[in-house]
């Protein structure tokens, strides 16, 4: 399969499957342990190319995955998001994690709209679900204003995180555009 040639516009950011010239950048934030901290933690490099590589190869063979997130006005990657559902997840799950600096701009906000409004329409998804840490006040106050809900808190990641417990946040499709309409997003 090849890779999809799909690009998401927001109004600040291009989303598009990555590539190898992310790279640099994406090894940079995966050996930012803060950064990372509930995402696995900080990786040596070889470990973070081997997760670039996993995520360029899901989207060849699903169709799918994580977008490089782009900075419009920059051209700068500055972080990943987006439909993800590797072998043994929870549900079909729309994640997000961007650079420090620009942590608190919206950015996964934007970014995850637009992500979940394309998996929704695109991938034909039915439900969205997120799995954060339970320490993760951030990750979850993004989850709500994306209109998800609070659903449980279990050990429900494959290995090697399996050991780890996570709140699911999920909502429906349905949910979805009642949400966006709410937002006056959608007609």
């Amino acid at each position: 399969m090849q890779i999809p040639d799909i690009q998401l516009e927001t109004q600040r950011l291009l989303l598009r499957p990555p590539c190898e010239a992310d790279f640099e950048p994406w090894a940079a934030f995966m050996a930012d342990e803060e950064r990372t901290r509930f995402i696995g933690g900080a990786q040596a490099r070889p470990v973070a190319w081997r997760g670039l590589a996993a995520m360029i190869g899901c989207w060849a063979m699903r169709g799918y995955a994580m977008f490089s997130v782009i900075e419009k006005d920059t051209g700068r990657w500055v972080g990943r998001l987006g439909p993800w559902c590797p072998e043994g997840w929870p549900g079909t799950e729309v994640g997000w994690s961007v650079i420090g600096d620009v942590a608190g701009k919206g950015y996964a906000t934007e970014g995850a709209t637009a992500a979940i409004d394309w998996a929704f329409d695109t991938l034909g998804w039915q439900e969205v679900i997120h799995t954060i840490s339970p320490e993760n006040t951030a990750s979850k106050a993004l989850a709500a204003r994306l209109g998800s809900q609070f659903s449980h808190v279990g050990k429900l990641l494959p290995e090697p995180f399996n050991d780890e417990p996570v709140e699911v946040w999920k909502q429906t499709r349905e949910a979805w555009f009642a949400h966006r309409r709410g937002q006056g997003a959608r007609a």
